[in-house]
């Protein structure tokens, strides 16, 4: 008996243990409201975990994931991190929003672990509101306005423009005083005036009215909202008779909600990569084709690809630094410097985790039809202290 469990113990030893999975933990919105744009960026999450584990996995382990909901409550938010860490996560993936994400996040800060946003767009999402390890999958709010300041200068002639700001989440702001920081320092630039509304407000009358009231139609209206705001905005502007070029940020991308604005033309919003099939980018569309095939439905919008880049970064990051430990995952993520994605170079410091300046594909809706019809970088990156305005 003991030569038989001598015989066992030996046995044992020369066969190495198999290495234990490495666990991705996504804290993210299930319901709720903000269900409709993690859930797009977590598929393109996993579509990415997917291919890395058919490449040969991750520091040769394959990778899972774990979840819980965040039922969009920030509360919740801060249960479904502690949840996921329970259940082994070694990085955590956290809502888009960061006050609904930051709560997960913190979670994982406090046990030195990685986390990203999976679409946020505001600085704090990082190391301003979070720490160290927080990290974002997109493109800053700032440089979504600059782009559209600069780009609609240069391209549309662009030297008046009407600023008009939905309050109503931080998201917004971010994307106007990006415009309002480029806008003011192109040649011939000037901002003929601003106004604010809420989301939720069922008319635009007295904000229209100013509009009008102007010695000229401003060149563009700087629309910095989301929808369904956005659109009664939009359609109330056209009602008006006003046909000034209409430009937004990202959150609009789509063509989901054209029926609530018919004939729409001369609205242009930057997108990451687009969703048409026109992306000049091959990369772009092979991805299209791998979400409508993961999940019957090409991408309604561009948030999904968010959620792919942060995958393939952080996975990136863990193979050159040999290890998942969140200091020296974080040490290989501040290193890249135009780090390549399919949906562009990427860049991380230690100040900033996030893109403070981006190649975007300009997307027009011309009789109801969106469709790349540019592309453009901004010439200049927004600096922190506009980020942090």
């Amino acid at each position: 008996m003991r030569k038989l469990a001598f015989a066992t113990i030996l046995t044992a030893l020369a066969v190495p243990a198999m290495a234990e999975d490495i666990t991705v933990g996504f804290a993210i919105a299930k319901s709720g409201w903000m269900e409709a744009y993690d859930t797009p960026a977590a598929t393109a999450a996993k579509i990415r975990i997917d291919e890395i584990n058919a490449a040969g996995g991750l520091l040769g382990r394959q990778v899972k994931w774990v979840e819980a909901d965040t039922k969009t409550d920030r509360q919740q938010s801060a249960r479904a991190g502690l949840q996921v860490l329970d259940e082994g996560a070694d990085m955590m993936v956290v809502s888009c929003d960061y006050d609904f994400g930051s709560p997960a996040a913190l979670s994982a800060e406090v046990e030195g672990k990685i986390s990203f946003f999976l679409c946020a767009e505001d600085v704090k999402a990082g190391v301003q509101g979070v720490g160290p390890h927080a990290f974002s999958g997109s493109v800053l709010a700032p440089v979504q306005g600059a782009t559209m300041a600069e780009w609609s200068h240069a391209k549309r002639d662009a030297r008046s423009a009407y600023v008009l700001l939905d309050t109503t989440i931080e998201y917004n702001k971010g994307i106007c005083s990006g415009f309002d920081w480029m806008f003011p320092q192109l040649d011939g630039a000037e901002i003929v005036g601003r106004d604010t509304f809420k989301n939720d407000d069922a008319t635009i009358a007295s904000q229209i009215t100013r509009i009008k009231s102007l010695p000229q139609e401003p060149d563009v209206i700087m629309l910095c909202s989301y929808i369904p705001g956005a659109a009664s905005a939009v359609r109330q502007i056209r009602a008006a008779g006003i046909n000034s070029l209409i430009l937004n940020g990202s959150a609009v991308d789509g063509s989901y909600w054209l029926d609530a604005t018919p004939g729409l033309s001369r609205f242009v919003v930057p997108v990451q990569g687009s969703i048409y099939g026109d992306d000049p980018r091959p990369e772009v569309e092979a991805f299209n084709q791998s979400y409508a095939a993961a999940t019957g439905a090409r991408p309604a919008s561009s948030y999904a690809y968010p959620g792919y880049v942060l995958m393939d970064l952080w996975a990136k990051a863990v193979e050159r630094a040999g290890t998942l430990d969140g200091d020296a995952v974080t040490a290989e993520l501040e290193k890249m410097r135009d780090e390549p994605t399919a949906f562009g170079p990427r860049s991380f410091t230690p100040e900033l985790h996030h893109q403070n300046s981006a190649h975007m594909q300009i997307v027009e809706i011309t009789d109801a039809m969106p469709g790349v019809v540019d592309e453009w970088t901004i010439s200049t990156p927004v600096p922190l202290d506009v980020l942090l305005n």
